[in-house]
């Protein structure tokens, strides 16, 4: 875990490589990718969640936050009340398509190598970490996920498990979700002044329940002197008596600390 500076030129090539073959897959891959938008809502909600779309962050403008708003309402343009049929799978990127000038979107923050910076389209990893926590307590099953690999901000009010979210990258590191099941699910995105809001939503109502909890977390000192925070998730499933179906293994997390762990944030984040 401890961090590898690459030189720019290699950052450069990586990104052209893992994009190019990305493209390839979706046009020459077995996948069927789900894309029929309805706007009519199918009648009943599996799990919602909402998320605070403005957090004061140490060191970052909030002029940043401001412009994540603009980004997310253009990229939820694309994705609000999209369709997945049974057999099919939701990509992230490839509904939302490529962030640019172009299509409106503008500078918001951007996580890099540890740190952060303004980038087009940043903020977009608040909408991919939302729809990967609703989606670990549905039938749904996430095919493709990526963690953070670095823990930049100290916890603020944390509500979910540490390492819940999915990062995002246009368009090698994506958020795919396939439907295993025998009916359609619905995806909705809303977001008013204070909050980002989803749904998933399908036609029956469900017989199940989710819950998502975490064991082994831990931060570690590592030989050159970094410190490194893990945990493993796991969910319960529970039938609609509460009886336990299956208690299950989903995912490690391991990011590098970017702050000093064990002491007060006078300014968290």
């Amino acid at each position: 875990m401890k961090p590898k500076k690459r030189s720019k030129t290699r950052l450069i090539l990586g990104s052209y490589y893992y994009k190019s073959k990305r493209y390839l897959e979706w046009n020459l891959g077995n996948a069927k990718f789900a894309k029929q938008v309805d706007s009519a809502a199918l009648q009943y909600t599996i799990f919602e969640h909402k998320t605070p779309l403005l957090r004061r962050l140490k060191d970052v403008e909030m002029i940043l936050q401001y412009n994540k708003i603009k980004n997310l309402e253009i990229a939820i343009r694309k994705i609000d009340n999209i369709m997945i049929y049974p057999g099919e799978t939701f990509s992230y990127w490839k509904s939302i398509g490529i962030p640019s000038k172009r299509k409106g979107y503008v500078e918001g923050m951007t996580l890099f190598y540890g740190g952060f910076k303004p980038g087009i389209g940043g903020g977009l990893c608040q909408l991919s970490n939302l729809i990967y926590w609703m989606t670990l307590h549905t039938p749904l099953t996430v095919t493709e996920r990526h963690r953070h690999s670095y823990d930049v901000f100290p916890d603020s009010n944390r509500t979910q498990p540490f390492g819940s979210g999915a990062t995002c990258a246009y368009n090698y590191l994506d958020l795919r979700i396939y439907n295993p099941t025998d009916q359609p699910y619905q995806l909705s995105i809303k977001m008013d002044s204070n909050f980002l809001y989803g749904e998933w939503k399908t036609i029956n109502e469900s017989t199940l329940s989710y819950e998502v909890y975490e064991k082994e977390h831990k931060i570690s000192q590592e030989y050159w002197g970094g410190y490194i925070r893990s945990n493993s998730l796991y969910r319960r499933t529970m039938n609609r008596y509460g009886e336990l179906i299956s208690d299950e293994w989903i995912t490690e997390n391991i990011a590098l600390m970017m702050y000093q762990p064990f002491l007060e944030s006078s300014n968290k984040g």
